[in-house]
This record gives structure tokens, C-alpha cells and sequence, in this order.
């Protein structure tokens, strides 16, 4: 019989400073090593939050194409993925979402770094801008992330980088929901989706500016307080942790089955840089 599992589920952000990693192959200004690339990945490569108004609104980009690259045997839950482009269409001006599969090998690693995960994506990304269309990469790994503390009960879900990537640490969601009744692989994958998606449209100041301050914050190793880039209203999907046990399963049922929702000052915020 399954158990309820009470760990603590972090959901990451990661800022890169250079937009992409310099090699002496590279060619032109497209940021590929092929010759015959003509793909201009540079505008994919941007700091997390910078192409916010590019999701929310419809002025430089009226569509949006998702490419799901996932390791073979981790491929996401269809509803999860219905429910995240639902999520996108509340939020933002995006009619036309286009979704796309790309299945992936393993990188045969027990656990994976952020910049592990950035060099995958570059290498299997085929994606990019184009004209009209915003795009979008969504990689599910089947290593966890190499932050986790088990022993601490400290597991993390995904994490976004960059202005257009997302990584979802499917083999430890996979692993959360089998421990316990009170959720499913696919509402985990819904929470993450939706939270690390968050960020891609600049929330919580990162890129979105906040029209009433709501900030949280967090401790650092030499005892100072910092802004923590997530949201401080109890119960908003930005919160920096969600808690998959008794209490979650209490917000679970008070919503009818559904994910922890955006607060409203998180959804003022979206709404005043160009979302719905």
C-alpha cells in the first residue's frame, strides 16, 4: 500500500550569465558549429526572464512551438501536457500552440548538473525562433538533479535557465508519485510544468516587473537575507517549495483535483507586462 511522502520538492531557477558557451568551432554569429546551420540560436540563449513579454503578449511572436525532448521510456503524461498548454492560453496571448516530441538517449549519467543539462539541450535542440514563433524546449531527464539532499528529504522537480528552457527531473517525479496515494506522476508534472514556466515569464522579479511587492525571501550561508525570486503568498504556485503531503493533499481536494494556482498579485504582474 502507497504512503503519504511529506518531502520537500524544490523548484529551481537557474540564471546564466553568458548567453552561451564559446568554442573555437563556431562559425558565425548563429552560435552553431555547422557551416550549413543557418538557425539563429542566440535569441534562445538568453538570461531566464528576458523573452517574459514574448510569451505573455502577441507583439514580436503570435505563436508558440513546443519541442518536448524526452529520454526514451520518460516521455510526460498527455494530460499534464494538455493542462500546460490550457495554462498558457490563461495566461497569456498565445492562441496557436504547437507541440512537438523529440526522443532522446540517455547521457547514461547517475546524476546531472544545470550545465550538464544546458549542454544536452544544445546539442539535441531543434527548435528556435522563427518570423512569427516563440519557441520553446522542455528537456525530461531521466537522471535527478545532482542538488538533490535525500537525506534531508530535499528532491528537486525541474528548473528553468535561459529565456526559452525548461528541465523536468522526470525519473524523480516519476519516483515521488509512486510513494505515495496522494498524487499522480501527471499532477506532479502539471505543478512543475506551471511553476517553472512561471519564471520563463518573469515572475517573480526577474524580468516581470512586480506592481505590488510580494517578494519572499531566504537566508544565505552567512546569515544574510536575500530575495529569493519566488512569491510569498501562501498557496501561490511561485512559492519556492511545494509540500506533497498531508497538507498538499488537503489543497489538492479543496481545488477539485487541480495544481496550486498563480496569486493574484503574481497574475497582476503578468497581466501589466502584456498577459491576459
Amino acid at each position: 500500500m502507497k504512503k503519504s511522502f511529506p518531502v520537500v520538492l524544490l523548484l529551481a531557477l537557474f540564471v546564466f550569465v553568458n548567453c552561451s558557451k564559446s568554442t573555437s568551432t563556431d562559425t558565425d554569429n548563429s552560435g552553431s558549429t555547422d557551416p550549413n546551420q543557418t538557425v539563429n540560436k542566440i535569441p534562445n540563449l538568453q538570461g531566464t526572464g528576458d523573452s517574459a513579454n514574448d510569451f505573455l503578449a502577441n507583439t514580436n511572436f503570435d505563436k508558440l512551438l513546443i519541442e518536448i525532448g524526452y529520454v526514451t521510456g520518460f516521455k510526460p503524461d498527455e494530460t499534464a501536457i494538455d493542462d500546460f498548454v490550457e495554462f498558457i492560453k490563461e495566461t497569456t496571448f498565445k492562441e496557436t500552440v504547437e507541440i512537438q516530441y523529440l526522443e532522446l538517449s540517455s547521457s547514461g549519467k547517475e546524476s546531472l548538473s544545470i550545465n550538464e543539462v544546458d549542454e544536452i539541450i544544445q546539442e539535441e535542440r531543434t527548435a528556435y525562433n522563427t518570423d512569427d514563433t516563440l519557441a520553446l524546449f522542455i528537456y525530461f531527464s531521466d537522471a535527478p538533479s545532482d542538488e538533490d539532499e535525500p537525506e534531508e528529504d530535499l528532491v528537486t522537480l525541474g528548473a528553468a535557465f535561459r529565456n526559452t528552457s525548461l528541465v523536468l527531473y522526470e525519473s524523480t517525479i516519476r519516483d515521488l508519485a509512486g510513494k505515495s496515494f496522494l498524487i499522480s506522476t501527471g499532477t506532479v508534472e502539471t505543478a512543475t510544468l506551471h511553476h517553472e514556466l512561471g519564471h520563463l515569464l518573469g515572475l517573480v522579479n526577474i524580468g516581470t516587473t512586480m506592481v505590488n511587492p510580494h517578494e519572499g525571501t531566504f537566508t544565505d550561508d552567512d546569515d544574510q537575507e536575500q530575495p529569493s525570486q519566488h512569491c510569498n503568498q501562501d498557496g501561490c504556485l511561485m512559492r519556492a517549495e511545494l509540500e506533497f503531503g498531508a497538507a498538499m493533499n488537503k489543497a489538492i481536494t479543496a481545488k477539485n483535483g487541480q495544481v496550486p494556482e498563480l496569486d493574484v498579485e503574481c497574475l497582476r504582474d503578468l497581466k501589466a507586462n502584456g498577459g491576459r
